[in-house]
């Protein structure tokens, strides 16, 4: 895992090739610039997570590497092609926010359905038991749960025996044992040399997973790098304890209160500490934290408030 913080470049610093990459790309809707020159290059063996707020442009930076969409500017490439050659799309997975499956066919016939498009496909029962489907194969898909449904979007990613998947929200909908059977799955992919890129609104999956994360803001990359890196980049530490009020403080970034419980955020917490007890503040159950990921991600992204 890199620990080095990128601002506004392409790369992660490896001497290997990118299996795919954005280079300056734009992209734009009628009056929405979906994407503003954005760098990015993805590397065999890792997990990199895209995050940002809604309408930051992940959706499309995925809809062009997967070659749904065009540049209007800037070039697109998966494994140094065009990703929109059907040769080259032979050997990527992918799982949208969205899909829909043929009602009365069974979890077999469409995992075999789309087996048939690839050269060197899993075996159907590897995908059944790797993806938690094993004894419902028989089931029409008109008849699955949402998260039935979900796993087997999922599994359906991975069926091609992919170099790299797409995963575009691939864990809504589904239960925490699930989610984390998944994240399994994912790891061990990554770790045989596969490459990860997926979007997700749940943070604590982005900490637990990515190697690294690129955070999108108004079609822009606006930082990547590890976890870690970028929460180190915020600089603001967590204060937390209880106090029956809280005195007037300086260089306090936010605060955070319920029912006499405070959580402060800010630079320097020694101080704050010590400015706590000169003022006689009469807390307890002290706590000094690190920044979680979801306090950087608003504080970069502007969204702190």
């Amino acid at each position: 895992m890199q620990d080095e913080l990128h601002t506004n470049r392409a790369g992660n610093g490896s001497s290997a090739q990118p299996v795919a990459s954005l280079q300056s790309v734009y992209k734009h809707f009628e009056n929405i610039e979906a994407l503003q020159g954005i760098n990015l290059a993805l590397f065999p063996g890792e997990i990199v997570a895209l995050l940002g707020p809604n309408g930051a442009g992940k959706t499309t930076a995925l809809n062009v590497l997967l070659g749904r969409r065009h540049p209007d500017r800037g070039e697109a490439r998966l494994f140094g092609e065009d990703p929109r050659k059907p040769e080259v799309r032979r050997w990527i997975g992918a799982t949208p926010q969205e899909i829909s499956f043929p009602p009365t066919l069974t979890i077999a016939e469409i995992i075999d359905l789309v087996r048939v498009h690839y050269p060197e496909p899993l075996a159907r029962l590897e995908v059944l038991k790797r993806f938690g489907l094993t004894g419902l194969e028989q089931r029409q898909a008109g008849g699955l749960s949402g998260g039935q449904r979900r796993r087997l979007a999922i599994a359906l990613a991975f069926v091609g025996n992919p170099r790299v998947v797409f995963l575009d929200e691939p864990t809504t909908g589904l239960d925490v044992e699930a989610r984390r059977e998944l994240w399994q799955v994912l790891r061990s992919y990554a770790s045989g040399g596969g490459l990860v890129l997926l979007t997700t609104h749940y943070l604590e999956e982005i900490e637990e997973l990515a190697d690294r994360v690129v955070v999108l803001h108004h079609g822009s990359v606006l930082i990547e790098g590890s976890v870690d890196a970028i929460k180190a980049c915020v600089g603001l530490k967590q204060i937390r304890f209880s106090a029956p009020a809280l005195p007037s403080l300086p260089n306090v970034a936010r605060i955070v209160e319920e029912n006499q419980r405070y959580c402060l955020y800010a630079i320097d917490a020694d101080a704050v500490v010590r400015e706590l007890v000169r003022q006689g503040c009469e807390f307890r159950g002290l706590e000094v934290l690190p920044t979680s990921l979801e306090d950087a991600f608003l504080v970069l992204t502007g969204d702190e408030h």
